[in-house]
């Protein structure tokens, strides 16, 4: 696991840092993917909300760690149907 910043960890709990990419009906596609690369290469910090009903519950951490994996990042913070993701 990554040492993740006490600042970082600070931002992505921000109520005021909103989701600045959604998973849709299309879920995870490459077109995704260079959207959150594109962002996290600005910001280094991208807040990702999953649409209800998209992936069940228990596919959700499978999501995110595909997601990281996918977009060389780290998971700073899951809760429910929202991620946060930083680039280091």
């Amino acid at each position: 696991m990554t040492n993740i910043p006490s600042t970082i960890k600070r931002q992505a709990m921000d109520r005021n840092f909103q989701p600045s990419v959604r998973i849709g009906k299309t879920g995870i596609t490459d077109n995704l993917i260079d959207e959150i690369n594109g962002q996290l290469a600005k910001r280094k910090l991208v807040k990702i909300k999953i649409n209800k009903g998209i992936y069940e519950r228990g596919d959700k951490l499978l999501v995110w760690e595909h997601l990281a994996n996918a977009t060389s990042s780290v998971i700073v913070l899951v809760r429910g149907n929202v991620g946060v993701l930083w680039s280091k």
